[in-house]
């Protein structure tokens, strides 16, 4: 199994849900309050340690008990921390999670994610990459050194992943760089002024950033599933119906599984069906990464579904 090397933002998730969305000056009683490790860079680790993979998280914390818990638990789950660095210059990241009628909105303080440099994601890459490794990379850190690190991995002939939820557009030059683009609904809008309402709609964003030098797109569809192009055939894998608990981390989980499985020399769309399987089982739990299946876990889910 080649490695995974994992760019992204680590913080402390608090979360809490909520009746309904708060208007400005409301006072709100809420419930289930929970406190986890999380960040999109390492819920996507997780993910892929927790599906077997050989993984590396790529990032920074704040010199504080947030930072190291949060180290703590990614080692918890078979992920490996050595280029994971401190700094006394901001605290560890955090994000506010408020939880409402099964979906999700989230206020995040980059804080020491936002101090991460070049220079360190370059010499993880050089100390970890071998041809044809994996570089997973995320949103967390500052966007230009984000593009940096991306063109730094594919000069040294890593298979590049990129998860984006980004603030920005993407660069012409950055598709170029990638192996393969996962992006959700809304995300695809931005990027590419369609939204992909239906399967007509969503082959044409697909073929679009083709069209840009981006070797594979995925699109993330919600209860619809995910869809990409292969071979210019457009192909959606349906997704499954679950009791939705809490939804927070079950983009994250999809991203983790379908690296875990790629990582294992595993066709895409076999790797979609099984990071489809991982994701719903994840929203059927609260939290992020506590609510992260095994690898065991999905393949009693698939073989019970008929998979």
């Amino acid at each position: 199994m080649k490695k995974i090397i994992v760019f992204g933002g680590l913080n402390l998730d608090v979360s809490i849900h909520s009746d309904r969305v708060p208007n400005v000056g409301d006072y709100i009683i809420g419930k289930d309050f929970v406190s986890t490790s999380g960040g999109k860079g390492g819920n996507q680790a997780v993910a892929a340690a927790r599906m077997g993979a050989d993984t590396f998280m790529v990032g920074k914390v704040g010199n504080d008990h947030h930072g190291r818990r949060l180290t703590a638990e990614l080692t918890s789950h078979g992920v490996s921390v050595m280029n994971v660095s401190v700094t006394a210059r901001a605290a560890t990241g955090v994000a506010m999670v408020v939880r409402c009628g099964g979906g999700y909105f989230t206020i995040t303080d980059p804080g020491a994610n936002a101090k991460m440099s070049y220079d360190e994601v370059r010499a993880a890459i050089h100390g970890l990459g071998q041809h044809n490794n994996i570089f997973l990379e995320t949103s967390g850190a500052d966007f230009d050194v984000s593009m940096d690190a991306l063109a730094c991995a594919k000069r040294n002939k890593l298979y590049t992943i990129l998860s984006y939820a980004g603030l920005k557009d993407l660069p012409d030059e950055a598709y170029k760089d990638l192996d393969l683009l996962i992006v959700n609904r809304t995300e695809t809008a931005r990027l590419t002024g369609i939204r992909p309402a239906n399967d007509e709609l969503c082959e044409m964003a697909l073929n679009l950033f083709l069209d840009r030098g981006v070797k594979n797109v995925i699109i993330l569809l919600k209860d619809r599933g995910s869809a990409t192009m292969v071979d210019g055939t457009y192909v959606r894998v349906p997704g499954y119906k679950v009791d939705v608990v809490d939804a927070s981390c079950g983009g994250d989980t999809y991203v983790g599984g379908l690296a875990s499985q790629l990582a294992d020399g595993v066709s895409l769309v076999d790797s979609m069906k099984f990071a489809t399987a991982a994701a719903a089982l994840s929203l059927t739990k609260v939290g992020t990464q506590e609510s992260i299946p095994s690898w065991a876990d999905v393949n009693d889910f698939l073989q019970k579904n008929g998979n």
